[in-house]
């Protein structure tokens, strides 16, 4: 049962697809109160009750003992100290003494103090009091999951080929290293179907352009790709370069189709391009017109997007980098001692997503002038809506492949996400994994993070044991950064290693897909913790590195260096199994702890009694793989 309560005026995030009777806010569940404009509350939780949600967030599944920030943020050092990542996902669920969910639609800053200050006290603080507010009852936490993603909406379905293996970095910059990359993924034999072109590919990195020179006759490349079986992912940037005789800026400018400073001029930012305007995407004239754009490239035949830099990023502001520059000059000469270094030096640290230049960016909303502050966290997810928009329109669902960085609920019905810009850390593959079930409460199902880590050098070992959990992520995409040490499988020593790995992958895309499709249609989810399938076994309860796989599975990655194992737990019997390539061995095992070698071109899962899960033969392109004749393994 839900029940939908409206405190003020909201702002329409249209986040909830299903209407609901409006309750009298007397009835408001929880103890609250309205203190220097913001609206608080907080309800109690006994030493042994869980608190899911939260969608993309640091930490753990269960999200007690930290304090949250709903807040899209560019910030690439996912670390156990930060508040927010790139998304903002309002939902959370108490399971133990009580089962409650609730859904905060509130599209700016939310504070999610969960026994942080207080052991047992979560403390929720709203930076405003105009906001939706749902409150779902349930007997268990599936139930109030399945009633929630009713009330938003099915779940974005990629086309099929978008569950075969991706490869990407920042940046192959033109058709002669695209080629040499697949050509490097076909000689050693490893699948393959999708390479990423990331912003080197554009005409001085402005949106809709292509660097002629870097691919010349573009739309006839992207057929001979398609023809090898290979699809060709763009990048698209929030931020239009400020250009003359450039179209889309010029039709943005003329058209007021620009956020503005408060006195209705152009807001003025930098990203990549330089001076960028940034699309007023919560209008839905401008979101039309933006969508209309992705026909140059899908046109040129392609039919993938990822969308990036939608928090919005912003290196800096005109304004604030003539205040910095002002600064430094006035410093000229001066003997500058520690403070005023470090204050000169923090003045140029803060110019990137500075709180006080999106103080100054307004949007029109019905009519009206909002500052940014009050909408941050839905831009980036109308900027996904136009492209979704746009597509559905012209080519149907299920065609195109489009996930984004920031997002917020409601955007799942477009897009799926990637979880940014993550570190080649051996805790990112943890990270990665406890963001899986909670990312699928919140309706993203089409989701996964840069394999091997974006930013950093990634190891050999790493790689491996990044891509087995990637496997079973709907999103398989291995993502590296300029300037690290180049990640694509093929580099490394030994390559059939990688190929054993990635060859399991296309044997699971039937069964994956399959999985996929129903959780959308039945408002399920893909992964689960283990505690939602065996909610009174305490262990099972406390246990973050295992993941239930749809109805059959149980997952359990490899995550620390230098290991040929792991410990396991089961809280049935179950069957060990482990894939390699075209090799499958299987071991019945009992519930309990056990220890399990998995050697790095191996992937591990465990499946139920009674469960199957059909396997098809591999090949190297999800193209060419056999849907019709399974080999099955049974638990």
């Amino acid at each position: 049962m839900i029940r939908k309560f409206i405190f003020g005026t909201p702002i329409c995030t249209e986040a909830v697809a299903e209407k609901f009777e409006i309750s009298d806010n007397s009835d408001f569940p929880f103890k609250s109160k309205e203190e220097n404009g913001k609206f608080i509350f907080e309800f109690d939780m006994t030493d042994s009750d869980i608190i899911y949600g939260l969608g993309e967030a640091p930490r753990g599944i269960n999200k007690r003992g930290w304090v949250y920030e709903s807040f899209c943020s560019d910030d690439p050092f996912h670390t156990e100290t930060k508040s927010s990542l790139y998304a903002a996902h309002n939902f959370l669920m108490l399971s133990g003494s009580d089962n409650f969910g609730i859904f905060i639609d509130f599209p700016a800053k939310i504070r999610w103090d969960i026994g942080y200050t207080s052991k047992n006290k979560t403390v929720i603080t709203i930076d405003g009091t105009d906001f939706d507010f749902y409150y779902i009852k349930g007997s268990k936490p599936i139930e109030i999951v399945k009633e929630f993603r009713k009330a938003i909406g099915r779940s974005y379905i990629p086309p099929f080929w978008a569950f075969g293996y991706q490869q990407s970095r920042w940046s192959y910059p033109d058709a002669k290293t695209v080629d040499s990359v697949i050509d490097g993924y076909d000689k050693a034999g490893i699948p393959l179907d999708c390479v990423y072109l990331d912003i080197d590919y554009m005409d001085s990195y402005k949106d809709f352009t292509v660097d002629d020179k870097k691919f010349p006759d573009f739309a006839d490349y992207v057929s001979k790709k398609r023809e090898q079986g290979i699809h060709l992912i763009p990048i698209i940037d929030a931020g239009v370069k400020k250009e003359d005789g450039y179209s889309v800026y010029e039709e943005g400018r003329d058209n007021g189709y620009f956020c503005k400073n408060e006195d209705g001029t152009d807001f003025e930012g930098g990203v990549w391009p330089g001076i960028v305007g940034f699309p007023d995407f919560l209008r839905k004239d401008v979101r039309e017109w933006f969508g209309s754009k992705y026909k140059v490239l899908t046109d040129a035949g392609i039919d993938g997007f990822w969308n990036d830099m939608n928090e919005p990023a912003i290196f800096y502001s005109v304004k604030g980098l003539d205040k910095a520059i002002e600064k430094a000059s006035s410093l000229k000469d001066e003997n500058l001692d520690l403070s005023q270094f470090f204050n000169l030096k923090d003045t140029f640290l803060s110019l990137s997503n500075s709180a006080e230049d999106y103080s100054s960016i307004y949007h029109t909303v019905d009519g009206k002038q909002v500052c940014h502050d009050r909408v941050h966290n839905i831009y980036g997810a109308n900027m996904t809506k136009a492209a979704g928009e746009y597509f559905a329109k012209e080519f149907g669902e299920e065609k195109i492949l489009m996930f984004s960085r920031a997002s917020y609920i409601g955007a799942h019905r477009s897009s799926g996400i990637w979880f940014g810009d993550n570190h080649s850390w051996w805790s990112h593959i943890l990270l990665n994994l406890k963001m899986l079930p909670s990312a699928n409460m919140c309706g993203f199902l089409y989701c996964g993070a840069d394999l091997g880590g974006f930013n950093e050098n990634a190891t050999r070992d790493l790689v491996l044991r990044f891509l087995a959990l990637g496997v079973f992520t709907p999103l398989m995409r291995n993502h590296a950064a300029l300037g690290t040490r180049d990640q694509e499988c093929y580099n490394f020593e030994n390559s059939e290693d990688f190929k054993d790995i990635i060859e399991v992958r296309y044997r699971l895309v039937p069964y994956l897909y399959r999985t996929f499709r129903r959780a959308s249609e039945e408002n399920d989810m893909i992964f689960k913790p283990l505690s939602f399938d065996y909610p009174d076994d305490k262990i099972a309860r406390e246990c973050e590195t295992q993941l239930m796989l749809g109805d059959e599975c149980m997952i359990c990655p490899v995550y620390e260096q230098n290991v040929g194992g792991r410990y396991v737990y089961l809280p049935e019997d179950m069957t060990f199994v482990k894939l390699s390539g075209t090799n499958v061995v299987t071991k019945k095992m009992s519930k309990g702890t056990h220890y399990i070698e998995v050697a790095l071109n191996e992937v591990p899962l465990f499946i139920k009694n009674g469960r199957k899960i059909p396997l098809c033969k591999p090949a190297m392109r999800t193209s060419q793989l056999d849907t019709e004749n399974f080999e099955y393994i049974t638990g």
